[in-house]
């Protein structure tokens, strides 16, 4: 089902669009499935589930972190396994991330979480303030901001997460005309199995998709 499911979406998504699989929950075998069938980035929530996955999969794929990234997060191993760091919000998770990396030798890619539908219980940074937190972490040096990410409504009419995609986009294209030092903002992370649809048709180049890879969790 997974190689089916993964293939189905591959074949319809247009030229310049990258998916991260969203294997939370998912056991290491559905992860090393999904890798086989023609998935490169595994993202993932839980650090624990990430180690575990990893242990499988290995380097055959690009491992994200999307889940809420909080300073217990920021140990060697964890820096070591990730590849980009999809749910930054402070300068002070920036900062730890800048000064482990910095010890490993390691330069590590992240995207800013943008609360863009202000749910106070999501994390994320509220749309004004994502400027500011960009101009403060692009002077760290052993972290660089790629680009933006948002979540949108998980449920519900796609079109519900509309308004958040398009505000989000608004202040990515804002950003990216400032051309602000060591700061490239490519990567445009909005959509969900249920959203990616009104994602894409909102500039999303890079989409999260779980369910719809995986099927529904038990």
């Amino acid at each position: 089902m997974i190689k089916e499911n993964v293939g189905e979406l591959l074949a319809e998504l247009p030229d310049g669009v990258e998916v991260v699989a969203a294997a939370k929950t998912r056991t290491p075998e559905e992860v090393l499935e999904a890798v086989q069938a023609g998935i490169k980035i595994i993202g993932e929530n839980y650090v624990k589930e990430a180690k575990e996955a990893y242990e499988l999969v290995g380097k055959r794929a690009k491992w994200h972190f999307i889940g809420t990234f909080q300073k217990h997060n920021v140990r060697r191993k964890v820096l070591e396994i990730f590849d980009m760091i999809e749910s930054v919000d402070s300068l002070e998770i920036a900062r730890e991330i800048d000064r482990r990396c910095a010890q490993i030798g390691k330069i590590m890619p992240i995207l800013i979480e943008v609360n863009s539908g202000r749910e106070p219980q999501k994390s994320g940074v509220l749309p004004e303030d994502v400027e500011q937190l960009v101009r403060e972490i692009s002077g760290l040096r052993n972290i660089k901001v790629m680009g933006l990410m948002t979540m949108g409504p998980r449920f519900g009419n796609p079109e519900d997460s509309r308004p958040y995609f398009v505000e989000t986009r608004r202040i990515f294209e804002k950003i990216k005309g400032l051309e602000l030092p060591d700061v490239e903002m490519r990567y445009l992370s909005m959509g969900m199995t249920n959203s990616y649809k009104v994602a894409l048709e909102e500039g999303a180049n890079m989409i999260r998709i779980g369910t719809k890879i995986f099927g529904e969790r038990d």
